[in-house]
């Protein structure tokens, strides 16, 4: 008699965990992307250079999941659906230091780059300085704009990219077994 449980089959269209990995990074990068284009053009909170630089690592992960899943649910070989979501691990993992960089920034624990933390540059001749002071438009990396339960905007993309990274992670674990 051979053994049978429903533990040892796999279930008839279920999801392996490389492709469920994929998807759900993707689809908490293009979740945090909504919601900072929501945040930016209906509450009209603007980003700063960090904030606009973290949204790099979520517009990549949103292609490379999605092309991740394809290729795994295609029979990719292990070998490159691995590799993927380790590069979608490292991608959040980097956005998580980026994010924790940010925060010191905020919190006034080091300085920012002068982009949007330093003195503004040359505006010019003074006779055109009040027109260029009304075209300068510096938004701060040391200004907190929004704060929910204690942590600003920049707080929260450190947890979102460390859950993107945990997820891809066991992602990577389970495709091994």
């Amino acid at each position: 008699m051979t053994n049978t449980s429903v533990m040892a089959r796999p279930v008839a269209g279920a999801m392996s965990p490389a492709v469920a990995a994929a998807l759900l990074a993707a689809g908490i990068a293009a979740a945090a992307l909504a919601g900072a284009w929501y945040m930016q053009l209906v509450w009209g909170l603007q980003p700063c250079e960090l904030c606009l630089k973290q949204r790099w690592a979520y517009y990549a992960i949103v292609p490379l999941g999605l092309l991740i899943a394809l290729a795994a649910k295609g029979g990719a070989p292990r070998a490159l659906v691995l590799a993927g979501l380790g590069v979608v691990a490292l991608a959040a993992l980097g956005n998580a230091g980026l994010g924790v960089y940010h925060s010191g920034v905020e919190w006034g624990f080091w300085p920012g780059p002068t982009e949007c933390t330093g003195p503004i540059g040359n505006l010019g001749s003074a006779g055109n300085l009040l027109e260029r002071l009304d075209s300068v438009k510096v938004v701060r990396c040391d200004e907190v704009q929004f704060r929910f339960l204690g942590l600003s905007l920049a707080g929260y993309s450190v947890l979102i990219s460390l859950l993107i990274a945990a997820i891809a992670g066991w992602g990577i674990a389970r495709k091994r077994a």
